[in-house]
């Protein structure tokens, strides 16, 4: 590619990229440091929270000196969610993924090793092994590949057998150990690319349901080639993979357990910083608390979608829109035409008077007009009600986890119809949610049967109900019972 080809499509990044907007912003350190605060720990943070922690941010800058700006902190979210530096949705925000681009690029400024390079070479020679033998048409190639391997496995064997066993030295556990969190810190940048892609899906097709004149029909077979194609891209890939891993409780649960056994080792997590090894300790939450976002987002999207084309709005705007303008032009060419109150007409009218108004004075298509309603201020009362009070007795599933996990720590593994048997449930079916929920939230595997159980609600009426028999144990809860996405 030529000189200027390449200078052609840089110059059109600089244009267009939002991550190379954020890194060229005036308060572009600001920013950073701000969205790097807030999403350490959460991936999601409330509109609220997030203007909170921002206004005290200004406030203490101000003091400083260090950030003088005059704008509060609900006009810095909004801009910075215009600019595609953040999302909203449901009252939570969220980095996009040119957020999380350029994110990565000032972390990767500060933390370039030099010393990853024996791990990249390893990681580049198995994956270079391993698609050899996958694309080997010769069968006895592909046996002899893997007799290698299996050769190299067995005289690990053999040597541990024979008590040799090689332990890393601190260089090589350093070394691993931050290749890893390298590594799974660009698990979530694939998810957060095909939200974008998401978006972009739907506005493409909302642009052209507007633009042609399409049948329903045609809009949804557009939309299901849209999805086919969506399932086809990387980040659509690499989210299927993601999802076949979470969706495996034997995989998860194994990942899960090997991270924790890693950290558990203070010679190796001392290596890394403790928001790191924070974040491979809560690996797989994140991982699902992503993917489940991404469902949010689909299921969003397809249900405007679907109401949209449903309701038929779209060629109603259509017509709408086309009927308006040309009322419009035939009303700005009015305009223009000269003594038009001398005009001979044929019109006859044998009673009453005739009105003659100015076209500019007739609105057009003008937006809609605010309603007036009046309010009444009422006093708020420092009190609550009986009622009040009545409602806020709701069943605590924090201690509902540390009740399950304690029981199974006595009894072993137990499906949560024998659990209830153990913990005889007084709340009703609010209880029960619960149980159901710490189980979902560890991922206990479903054995794809029902069972029934009693329970009883906050009147004493018994309730018999069926449930799926998921089965839970002590291994599927992390350490940290605060760590359960509940």
């Amino acid at each position: 590619m030529s000189f200027q080809s390449l200078q052609a499509k840089y110059k059109i990044a600089q244009q267009e990229s939002r991550a190379w907007a954020l890194l060229r912003a005036d308060n572009a350190p600001y920013i950073l440091a701000f969205l790097d605060d807030i999403f350490t720990d959460d991936s999601e943070i409330s509109y609220g929270e997030a203007r909170l922690l921002l206004d005290a941010v200004l406030e203490r800058s101000r003091e400083l000196g260090t950030w003088e700006t005059q704008n509060n902190a609900t006009t810095y979210l909004n801009q910075w969610i215009r600019q595609g530096w953040l999302r909203e949705m449901d009252d939570l925000l969220t980095k996009t993924d040119s957020a999380e681009t350029a994110l990565r690029f000032c972390r990767n400024l500060q933390q370039r090793a030099s010393n990853t390079t024996a791990s990249h070479l390893r990681i580049v020679q198995e994956a270079v092994r391993e698609l050899v033998v996958a694309l080997s048409d010769n069968s006895d190639d592909r046996i002899a590949l893997l007799e290698n391997k299996k050769a190299e496995i067995q005289r690990e064997i053999d040597a541990i057998n024979a008590g040799v066993i090689i332990e890393l030295d601190d260089s090589h556990k350093r070394e691993r150990i931050r290749e890893i969190y390298q590594l799974a810190s660009l698990l979530t940048a694939d998810f957060r690319h095909l939200e974008e892609e998401i978006r972009q899906f739907d506005q493409s097709l909302r642009i052209a349901m507007i633009s042609d004149d399409s049948s329903r029909g045609a809009v949804l077979q557009s939309v299901m080639d849209k999805e086919e194609l969506l399932a086809k891209t990387e980040a659509g890939s690499a989210f299927e993979g993601f999802f076949q891993l979470l969706c495996d409780p034997n995989r998860a649960t194994e990942l899960r357990e090997q991270l924790r056994q890693v950290l558990a080792k203070p010679d190796v997590a001392s290596h890394l910083a403790d928001n790191q090894a924070r974040f491979l300790g809560q690996l797989m939450n994140e991982l699902n608390n992503e993917s489940q976002r991404v469902f949010r987002v689909r299921r969003r999207t397809e249900q405007e979608l679907r109401s949209y084309i449903e309701s038929g709005q779209a060629v109603e705007n259509q017509a709408v829109d086309r009927l308006l303008s040309k009322l419009e032009k035939i009303a700005v060419n009015f305009c223009q035409l000269d003594n038009l109150h001398k005009i001979n007409t044929s019109l006859s009218l044998p009673t009453g008077t005739v009105q003659i108004n100015s076209p500019t004075a007739q609105r057009l298509k003008l937006p809609s007009e605010k309603v007036q309603t009046d309010t009444t201020l009422h006093q708020n009362s420092h009190n609550a009600s009986d009622m009040v009070l009545a409602s806020l007795e709701t069943v605590k599933i924090g201690q509902v986890a540390e009740q399950i996990f304690a029981c199974l720590k006595q009894s072993g593994a137990l499906s949560v119809a024998r659990l209830v048997e153990r913990l005889p449930i007084t709340a009703g079916l609010e209880e029960l949610v619960a149980f159901l929920r710490v189980a979902k939230a560890v991922n206990a595997p479903d054995l794809g049967q029902r069972e029934s159980c009693i329970i009883c609600d906050k009147n004493g009426e018994k309730l018999q109900v069926s449930i799926p028999m998921l089965l839970l144990s002590v291994d599927l809860f992390p350490t940290d019972l605060n760590e359960l996405p509940l």
